[in-house]
């Protein structure tokens, strides 16, 4: 502790004194070359001519140089130095004209020095605080530039254990193992088992993966080295694979050790993809993490553990066994698991004793932990703004949909014949909601903008979902076309706020029919081509279409039956409830927020079973289908 301690003061001098020695270079060079002691170099001849004419005024005669000053024509002192040559007689020529002189004792190689070697000592002050001092210090210096930057957690300074980490349990269970390793290795070297040398933590962004990993090292109460992986590669080649071998290395001086990289695809994609050949700088790094994932043992108690958001990308050298053989999946917490993350965060706001938060996390589903101490933290500010002494239930729910679609915006102007669209829209989507049979249920509707949406209907599930049927993804479909169909019923034409609708019900359609194969006239067929393919990886970039022009046209076909049938049947439901329709949009036009219970009682239904509305077909087909994208986006509201 005490050298770290001495390496930062280094490191805080070390910029002064490097100010100091160039201010001090700086004022050398212009006490040299000022105007005002500039000497002019004058031949012997015109020296015995200027003494001759009475203008010199005074000499220093040394060994072999002659200096002085002498006054021009204007009457301008002017310094001179000219060599001296052997002249008898120089003394009484300048006795006869008064010039006073002295002799100077022979110094001249003292001057030298000082003069030629100053300018070299100058450069070498500077080049040892610039590049070599550094080097004792953290390895920032410009020659370290092939160090690792991996930051080094001293582990009595780590304070973050499984208790901050919240909505993971499987994932900590399967973590156990490690914690137990690196604390007593003995217990697994004994029965002739080997720990995993990697651990790969994948899941979507802000699930926790890195705090996962700190609290592992908490746990085990060791070193903990962290580095983002896009810090291996630079422009120079080889120093991302330089700097893989110093971050081992300095893992093994410290062992046991943690070793933690953050976003490995930056430089574990798979190599040979068609882009940047088989020799650039990224590959290199990756080569070179291979080869120290293979030269070390888990017995020198060294850990390697990294994160991404997308395993599929990853080299398949990397990720078998021997190497990342343990792959733990991070996902979205459940209605359980937010409830936990909502209490960690919790910890450090005082909220009031209504606040329930159990019921904020089944107000929150597919919100991920990122997500839901954004929730905690939005609450905080909106209830210290407000003057409140505990966060209340309001400001919950106020957080909660800022988080979803935005913060408020009241202040935009929106004329009243927008509002009456936006108004009609709205209440489409929400009509359609509440009446079809496979829905979320409407949780509220309004027309104040928030974000980019001007308006919006706010779905909630009453549960967690695995699995979307059939029957669900058209309701989804029908409810998302519903705010278009609800401008052309009301005002005989369309506008363009329906764009991002489209977009999502095309989308949805075209996943069901060519990837879930739900589609009776293609049949259970998984075609390429989504949304997610993998392009930038460059082995995609020659892939043709896998199928055929007929095939083709019968999917176009399928896509656009598919849409214009959830467009008829959500002009008929909306046609249905006509009257209820009208009435929802003027009272939507007087309070700007209609909750779910007003809903409920202008549409005659009640909250715990929704009437079936007499337009909506039967489905046709219930057998569930793996479809985990359509309820992964935290955002439940369908904007405007």
């Amino acid at each position: 502790m005490t050298n770290k301690n001495n390496n930062n003061k280094r490191r805080i001098v070390s910029i002064p004194q490097i100010l100091v020695w160039v201010a001090i270079f700086a004022v050398a060079v212009f006490l040299f070359n000022r105007p005002g002691t500039q000497t002019q170099t004058l031949d012997y001849s015109e020296f015995k001519q200027k003494v001759a004419q009475g203008q010199v005024s005074d000499v220093t005669v040394g060994t072999g140089l002659i200096s002085g000053t002498f006054k021009d024509a204007d009457g301008k002192a002017i310094n001179f130095k000219t060599v001296r040559m052997e002249d008898p007689d120089l003394v009484k020529e300048l006795s006869a004209k008064d010039v006073r002189y002295k002799a100077q004792a022979d110094n001249s190689w003292v001057s030298n020095i000082l003069f030629n070697v100053l300018w070299i000592l100058l450069l070498i002050g500077l080049w040892w605080f610039v590049f070599i001092r550094p080097q004792r210090g953290d390895g920032k210096s410009a020659m370290n530039f092939a160090r690792s930057r991996a930051k080094m957690q001293d582990p009595s300074k780590q304070t973050i254990t499984f208790k901050d980490v919240a909505g993971v349990e499987e994932a900590k269970e399967e973590l156990q193992d490690i914690i137990k390793f690196l604390k007593n290795p003995k217990r697994f070297q004994k029965l002739g088992g080997k720990l995993p040398k990697g651990v790969l933590l994948y899941g979507a962004p802000g699930t926790g993966k890195t705090l996962l990993a700190k609290a592992v090292a908490g746990e085990a109460g060791v070193a903990f080295f962290s580095a983002s992986a896009s810090e291996f590669v630079e422009m120079f080649v080889g120093v991302g694979a330089a700097r893989v071998r110093d971050l081992f290395e300095q893992a093994k001086k410290n062992s046991p050790a943690i070793i933690f990289i953050d976003e490995l695809d930056a430089v574990g994609r798979r190599r040979f993809a068609g882009i940047g050949g088989g020799h650039d700088e990224r590959e290199q790094t990756l080569n070179q993490l291979l080869i120290e994932l293979d030269g070390f043992e888990s017995k020198q108690g060294i850990i390697l553990m990294a994160s991404t958001n997308r395993p599929d990308v990853l080299d398949p050298a990397l990720i078998r066994p021997g190497r990342f053989d343990r792959h733990v999946s991070v996902p979205a917490p459940d209605l359980k698991g937010r409830e936990e993350i909502l209490k960690v965060h919790a910890k450090k706001v005082k909220l009031a004793p209504e606040v329930n938060l159990h019921t904020v996390a089944k107000g929150t589903p597919g919100f991920v932990g990122a997500d839901l101490a954004n929730v905690v933290n939005e609450a905080a500010i909106l209830a210290a703004r407000a003057d409140k002494d505990a966060v209340d239930n309001t400001d919950m729910s106020e957080a909660v949909e800022r988080v979803i679609a935005g913060p408020q915006k009241k202040s935009r102007i929106i004329s009243e014949k927008e509002k009456k669209i936006i108004a009609a829209h709205e209440v489409g989507h929400t009509v359609v909601a509440r009446l079809t049979n496979h829905s979320d249920p409407v949780h509220k509707v309004t027309i104040i903008p928030r974000g980019q949406a001007l308006g919006y209907t706010l779905q909630l599930p009453l549960e967690d979902k695995f699995l979307t049927s059939k029957s669900e993804i058209l309701d989804k479909i029908c409810i998302l076309l519903a705010g278009r169909a609800a401008e052309e019923i009301v005002f005989g034409e369309i506008t363009s706020g329906a764009s991002d609708d489209l977009n999502k019900a095309t989308a949805y359609t075209r996943k069901m029919i060519m990837e879930l194969g739900m589609s009776e006239k293609i049949g259970p067929i998984a075609l390429p081509g989504g949304e997610d393919g993998e392009v930038f990886l460059g082995r995609d970039l020659s892939r043709h279409r896998q199928y055929s022009e007929q095939l083709a046209q019968r999917i176009d076909a399928e896509i656009s039956d598919t849409l214009q049938t959830s467009y008829a049947r959500a002009k008929e439901i909306i046609q249905s409830r006509r009257a209820q329709f009208d009435e929802l949009v003027a009272r939507l036009l007087e309070k700007e927020v209609v909750e779910a219970p007003e809903i409920d009682e202008i549409l005659g239904l009640t909250p715990q079973k929704k009437e079936e509305a007499s337009a909506e077909p039967a489905p046709k087909e219930q057998n569930p289908a793996p479809q985990p994208q359509l309820d992964a986006e935290p955002q439940q509201a369908e904007l405007f």
